[in-house]
């Protein structure tokens, strides 16, 4: 589910329920909403609404904050797999007019909440996955020096850390100190295509160190 967060000042005091005018080229509050009870935006009220910025939607009324006069609306179609919906916070005074188009259930009753738990937990399964990834792509007792090159060829090659060996394209190893000539362990051609990357990879951190 998405979110719209839309949180607004109240103005000066002036204007009627429908038809307010913008007085200026900034959109205009309507703090005449505030005069309305709580029973026009009671929860599962579906309305059709106008703001003095020009928008019109329509949604289900969530909640409605008196003290703060900021009423939370569900927009979007009914809750069920895949559907997508946005939750709106509005002052109730930016409202240049709004419709009542009928009554809902109540968006918050638990019983008929939809949550598809398989998906839940496949994108959970899938941040954990990436968490692992990425924590693998810092080395332990490394420089910082290290971590860089590392970096560095982890742009064009697959690479891992072995305790503080780099391990490029599961055969070569660089060891410190990240020489070209540390390279070593893999065929003549993998060793000296990671030398090639290396050396180009150093020589650009270089320059770019001697440039801070």
């Amino acid at each position: 589910m998405t979110h719209s967060l839309i949180l607004l000042r109240p103005g000066k005091q002036e204007g009627r329920r429908e038809g307010i005018e913008e007085s200026g080229p900034s959109p205009s509050p309507s703090p005449s909403m505030e005069a309305h009870g709580s029973e026009d935006f009671a929860v599962g009220c579906i309305l059709s609404v106008k703001t003095t910025f020009g928008e019109e939607f329509e949604g289900k009324v969530i909640t409605f904050d008196r003290p703060s006069n900021i009423l939370v609306i569900q927009e979007g179609g009914s809750s069920g797999a895949g559907a997508k919906m946005n939750i709106r916070l509005l002052k109730a005074n930016y409202i240049k007019e709004f419709a009542l188009l009928g009554h809902g259930d109540d968006p918050l009753d638990a019983s008929k909440c939809f949550l598809d738990l398989e998906t839940l937990k496949s994108r959970e399964d899938s941040a954990i996955r990436q968490a692992e990834l990425d924590a693998e792509r810092f080395g332990v007792g490394v420089t910082a020096e290290a971590q860089s090159i590392f970096d560095a060829l982890a742009k064009t090659l697959p690479v891992r850390w072995d305790k503080t060996a780099i391990v490029v394209m599961n055969e070569v190893r660089v060891s410190s100190p990240y020489l070209p000539e540390s390279v070593k362990g893999g065929t003549p051609a993998a060793n000296e295509r990671v030398r090639k990357v290396l050396e180009f990879e150093r020589k650009r951190l270089q320059a770019r160190n001697s440039g801070q």
